[in-house]
């Protein structure tokens, strides 16, 4: 296995070469410490992880961990997927900060640190939650539009908001805000979505007074105001009718970022270069995807895609190839990437002339038979354990398993099942879920070897016993937060000392300005 020193790993990064950065730990482990462009690649995860962040097999990779060989064993799968110029990071992490360079804690740091830098840059005015409540009693002319996903605005929301994601903005301001007197808005849970989505707005040259609410919906309740929850307010769905006004905003603003047009015949050729390494994601929101796609294209709805481009985005130096129906969040999005230092950013005009309609009914929950003896699981989930006297490992994320699982299940975590040996070998059963049953799947292998009962799998997950009227039951407490190495717990995610917590995660997003210099991989700006 070849094995680079740091120095050598930190003159790949800066060579202008395709790169993917893999890092082999879960994600609550990547978030304590990792390198600035790293992609968290969990060994637990490889199998859809991989598959999304590698479109192409042959690019250049270097698997990296914190020195307990889960890189080696990531750099292995990936050998038997055809990978052939992949390399290890000698000493992992620890390497990488005896040589002096630097390691960021937290997730999705490039956007992030990305959007601190176009705070910075663009002069993006903001105001301080007290303010806003002043406004708000008053009465004054204005809108708060909440950037956010609506799962995250259903939670906590600033009273009279209204939800559109960060990738709508832009597209729908003019039927929104139609008086140009009207002052917005926009808020999100901390910093980056509240200042890419104002300054959204200000880049499409919108005519009225834009401003970001500092520090989000924390920044209002550590200002002693309550959240709103359970609302549902949102943009009316459709195409809206000043459209054409947003296309010609956001042209311009794509035109200065230097982003280029492709269509259909040069998509195809993108995806068909063995050469280089080609995303095509379609920024519109998820349930216009669901109605119909671009074949091989993926869901990364634009608000999103810029607050976690590393979510999508696994290669550095690839070509991104942008759809959406009439070319506004395309342009938009792909301004940003290109602001962000993606050299290669293409909005795809005409992307959805072939799509396909998107069909992935949940039946009712049921227990997969062992394909080891095809015996097929007795009974059928209505409530309680899914089978009488059966071990149940949850294989869910650790925030989700807190929030609701199959009463008396198990949480694990697929990469250390071995700390569940001695409970495995002492079932006479054993039933693996997972959120869809996707990656209970995956482990039921792992599981076997470590038990000698018979081993089965839910068949469509806790969903589908959900779907099959089955209970679940909440914990807060399971798993503890130590345990949670599944997925990073930002400060204000714990159960105790949420404003202390909350600040500190504050401090942390204005920090990264200064931290990326120190670094000195990054550069934003349109890219030479």
């Amino acid at each position: 296995m070849r094995r680079i020193a740091a120095a050598t790993l930190r003159s790949w990064i800066m060579d202008g070469g395709e790169l993917a950065l893999l890092d082999a730990r879960e994600e609550g482990e990547f978030g304590t410490g990792h390198l600035f462009w790293a992609v968290p690649c969990p060994l637990s995860r490889r199998e859809e992880r991989a598959a999304a962040l590698l479109p192409r097999i042959g690019t250049r990779i270097v698997c990296v961990d914190d020195g307990r060989g889960l890189a080696e064993k990531l750099a292995d799968y990936l050998a038997e997927l055809g990978a052939t110029d992949i390399a290890v990071l000698d000493g992992g992490t620890p390497a990488w900060n005896a040589a002096g360079f630097v390691l960021f804690t937290g997730v999705n740091v490039p956007s992030k640190a990305f959007g601190e830098w176009a705070e910075h840059h663009y002069g993006t005015e903001s105001v301080d939650a007290a303010e806003l409540h002043a406004w708000l009693a008053d009465g004054r002319d204005m809108i708060v539009l909440d950037s956010r996903p609506m799962a995250e605005f259903h939670r906590m929301s600033i009273p009279t908001g209204i939800n559109v994601p960060g990738g709508e903005l832009a597209y729908r301001i003019g039927d929104l805000v139609p008086d140009p007197d009207t002052l917005i808005v926009v808020n999100c849970a901390g910093r980056t979505r509240s200042i890419m989505g104002a300054e959204s707005l200000r880049r499409a040259g919108v005519p009225n007074r834009v401003v970001a609410l500092r520090n989000g919906t924390m920044g209002w309740e550590l200002a002693g105001f309550s959240c709103a929850r359970g609302r549902g307010e949102r943009y009316p769905a459709g195409k809206p009718i000043t459209a054409a006004v947003a296309l010609e905003r956001a042209a311009a603003f794509a035109q200065s970022a230097g982003v280029r047009l492709i269509g259909p015949i040069g998509l195809a050729q993108f995806t068909a270069d063995p050469t280089r390494t080609c995303y095509v994601l379609d920024v519109r929101d998820p349930a216009e995807f669901g109605a119909g796609y671009r074949p091989g294209s993926v869901s990364a709805p634009g608000g999103q895609l810029i607050q976690g481009t590393d979510t999508w985005v696994g290669v550095r130096g690839a070509r991104i190839a942008l759809i959406d129906d009439d070319g506004v969040r395309a342009r938009m999005s792909a301004a940003w990437l290109r602001l962000m230092g993606h050299r290669d950013v293409f909005v795809v005009e005409g992307g959805l002339d072939e799509i396909e309609i998107d069909r992935d009914p949940v039946d009712g929950a049921s227990v997969d038979g062992d394909p080891v003896d095809g015996a097929p699981a007795d009974g059928a989930p209505v409530d309680g354990a899914p089978v009488d006297g059966a071990l149940v490992i949850d294989l869910a994320v650790s925030v989700a398993f807190r929030e609701g699982h199959i009463p008396g299940a198990v949480w694990g975590v697929r990469s250390r099942l071995d700390a569940l040996r001695s409970v495995l070998q002492a079932a006479e059963r054993v039933v693996l879920t997972s959120s869809d049953g996707a990656l209970a799947h995956r482990a039921a292998a792992e599981a076997r070897g470590l038990t000698r009962a018979p081993v089965a799998v839910l068949a469509g997950g806790t969903a589908a016993w959900i779907a099959a009227g089955g209970k679940l039951e909440a914990d807060s407490t399971v798993p503890a937060d130590a345990d949670c190495i599944d997925f990073y717990l930002r400060p204000y995610d714990r159960n105790s000392g949420i404003e202390a917590a909350m600040k500190a995660y504050l401090s942390w997003e204005i920090d990264l300005v200064r931290e990326i210099a120190r670094d000195g991989t990054a550069s934003f700006g349109p890219p030479g």
